[in-house]
């Protein structure tokens, strides 16, 4: 340490607001540890390679450790050392030779070098964890950085997409513009990148209306991944909680965050956050000692009450953030706050949100998390989606969650793929979740639209491999094809992998629009994966989190193919849209009647009739029709005015043969055309449609709206 110290003035300060806080006059520093004997800032050179100065924090408050700096300003490097027990098998693990990033520390400077040295033990020795290290982590540590938070919003305003009207983009922010040619080069990969007029431009011509970011709180690459020449591609691996991913900025300024933000705002899209706040990226017992297990281990994680040596693991990751404890839980809310007040975004997806609820061992669906955010008044006006399971006993939760709260629904993923892969049994629960999946929401009161659809998401196949793959590849991960999920629900459509056979080529392009279509036109939120509307590949890959390189990013070199489903799924998107009928605010209802006294549902057989009961339960069933009374949606506008849509006729065929689908009865009378055919490889106008009878191909969608005559 040098002797000559850069601050002179050391004053107490105040607990609260925590972290580092520039006033304009210098900077305040509060950090909590309820167990802690002594606790130090250190501060660091520009290059943060040199510690320059230690200031022992002798102010604490409710067991916050608080100082004043008036010398201080934005820029300044910084890290604390935490002394105090260190007593592992009685959950202490207090170790002051270890650099500590700030939790609540809003910015990042440099990455984590790995070493030895970032371990509270001796790793290989004898007593494993037990043991203890006296090797300085802070050379490899990344410092944390006061900010100056001013930033020019303008009349920046949130676009408040009703959820009704809402179709979700899920993107990552390398992966969207690293190869995009039009983006600037040095813009690539990164938020600047994202914010460019390509991008933008393709997210608007697409349709969507609300990109949801993977990760972008600031997070570890896992050393052994670095070993095999890997990285921590998603992310979901957190340090930060408050401190956006540097590695996506082109600047190294939180401000390109807000400017991303702002631009997508202009463009009418709402930015939603992947957020990790089940665990940290210290892992178990034999994790490294990077922030958390530092500062006070037994207050920020959940440890075993018979031997708190060890973590309690809902996450699969080796530990479980500590949400019983009032401080951490406010830690979680302020994160929250600062990305909705300071960065502007609009809402939020929770990465195995089951882990969040859990009290003690159990589920508790109104626990403290809950609570907390349902009464709160920032909070509880953003979107907030839970991943509503965990791998804990119990921790499959899906349509438990509040009111308040819409849920990834995976039931709906599992039955939309195995009915176009041809599974038999699966009318009835196609009929669930096409319309809502009212047997999971509307008990707790929640509407359609607390179900998040999807086909795909990051975590699994693309949609092409869903159509090209029986079986994962994941052979580049380095786990021997061990990793990624075995059971899913893909079809190769006769051959696996990569083929020049034009029938099958034929077929997975028609079960991809089979599929796209049928998302869009269900009742719910759909969610798009980025880069399925390009035809992404990852080439049988179905856990590629650790892949950043072009096996995950987009291409976007469109050949002729590519390019007619890319229209394709702008279209849907557009359809989607533009017709209220497929997003209705409300489940659908027996008792509702047409003006004309049709039902605004009806499910029918390939042969015109009404859906019975036994039609229901056959397994040979791949076959039906539904036709959906625009004039019935009972959905009101901005002033209560009624708003009233077309009838369509949907019809479906994951049969492998033509089917000859007759028209109802009781439809007959209304002159059809046909806006869209999954059959049919080009795009089609709107066509006359048979009045009587129409012939589905087999795995074909088929959509039929009625037209007013003279």
């Amino acid at each position: 340490m040098k002797s000559d110290a850069l601050i002179n003035a050391v004053w107490p300060g105040q607990a609260y607001p925590r972290g580092a806080t520039w006033d304009g006059e210098g900077v305040n520093f509060s950090l909590f540890s309820a167990n802690a004997e002594k606790v130090e800032l250190c501060l660091f050179d520009p290059s943060g390679r040199h510690e320059v100065q230690r200031i022992n924090v002798r102010e604490r408050t409710d067991d916050a450790w608080h100082v004043y700096l008036p010398e201080a300003r934005p820029g300044l490097l910084y890290g604390y050392r935490v002394y105090g027990p260190y007593d592992p098998e009685n959950g202490q693990r207090f170790n002051p030779h270890k650099l500590l990033i700030e939790p609540y520390a809003k910015q990042l400077q440099g990455p984590l070098v790995w070493s030895d040295a970032h371990f509270g033990y001796r790793t290989g020795h004898a007593k494993a964890d037990l043991s203890f290290d006296r090797r300085d982590s802070a050379a490899g540590t990344p410092k944390c950085l006061v900010v100056d938070s001013a930033f020019t919003w303008g009349n920046d305003r949130p676009p408040r997409v009703p959820w009704h009207d809402t179709v979700i983009y899920e993107a990552h922010v390398r992966g969207l513009s690293i190869n995009h040619p039009d983006v600037p080069p040095r813009m690539r990969g990164t938020y600047a990148g994202l914010a460019t007029a390509p991008i933008i431009d393709h997210l608007v011509r697409l349709g969507i209306t609300a990109i949801e970011l993977m990760p972008v709180h600031a997070f570890v690459d896992d050393r052994h991944l670095l070993d095999k020449g890997l990285r921590n591609y998603w992310g979901y691996n957190t340090l930060g909680f408050f401190a956006p991913e540097m590695r996506y900025s082109a600047t190294g300024r939180i401000s390109e965050f807000k400017t991303m933000v702002k631009v997508l705002h202009s463009a009418g899209i709402e930015v939603l956050l992947d957020v990790v706040y089940n665990h940290t990226a210290e892992g178990n017992q034999l994790g490294p000692t990077l922030s958390f297990r530092g500062i006070d281990n037994a207050a920020y994680y959940r440890l075993l009450a018979e031997n708190p040596r060890y973590y309690m693991d809902f996450t699969g990751t080796g530990n479980t953030l500590n949400l019983q404890h009032p401080r951490v839980l406010q830690m979680l809310m302020d994160s929250l706050r600062y990305w909705v007040l300071e960065m502007h975004v609009d809402g939020f997806r929770f990465d195995l949100a089951s882990a969040l609820a859990r009290e003690l061992h159990d589920v508790d669906r109104l626990g403290s998390f809950f609570d907390t955010i349902g009464q709160d008044p920032v909070l509880s006006q953003v979107k907030l989606i839970a991943e509503p399971w965990d791998i804990g006993d119990g921790g499959y939760q899906v349509g438990n969650f509040p009111p308040g709260w819409n849920e990834w629904n995976d039931k709906y993923r599992d039955t939309l793929r195995g009915f176009w892969k041809g599974d038999g049994g699966l009318v009835g629960d196609f009929a669930r979740r096409f319309t809502g999946s009212a047997d999971l929401y509307e008990a707790s009161g929640r509407k359609p639209n607390a179900s998040i659809n999807f086909i795909t998401a990051h975590d699994g196949f693309t949609l092409e491999d869903l159509v090209s793959y029986n079986d994962k590849h994941n052979e580049a991960n380095g786990e021997d094809n061990r990793d990624g999920h075995n059971e899913n629900r893909s079809w190769n459509c006769g051959v696996e992998g990569p083929t020049t056979d034009a029938a099958v080529l034929t077929l997975r392009r028609r079960q991809k629009r089979n599929l796209l279509a049928s998302l869009l036109l269900s009742q719910g939120v759909p969610m798009v994966t980025s880069g399925d509307e390009l035809s992404r590949t990852q080439h049988g890959n179905n856990n590629a989190y650790c892949q950043d390189n072009e096996l995950s990013w987009l291409d976007w070199q469109l050949d002729a193919g590519k390019q007619e489903f890319l229209e394709f799924a702008c279209r849907m998107i557009r359809l989607r849209r533009e017709h209220p009928v497929f997003s209705r605010r409300r489940y659908v209802q027996a008792e509702t009647r047409t003006p004309e006294g049709l039902k605004e549902i009806i499910w029918l057989a390939p042969d015109g009739r009404e859906m019975e009961e036994d039609d229901w339960h056959k397994d040979f069933t791949r076959c039906l029709g539904i036709y959906l009374a625009g004039g019935a949606i009972q959905r009101p506008g901005p002033r209560g005015e009624a708003i009233k849509d077309s009838d369509f006729l949907l019809l479906l065929n994951a049969h492998h043969e033509t089917i000859t689908f007759q028209i109802a009865e009781i439809l007959s009378s209304k002159t059809w055309v046909t806006v869209l055919d999954s059959a049919v490889e080009a795009t089609p106008l709107a066509m006359p449609a048979a009045p009587r009878e129409y012939p589905l191909h087999g795995r074909s969608l088929v959509l039929l709206e009625e037209v007013a005559t003279g």
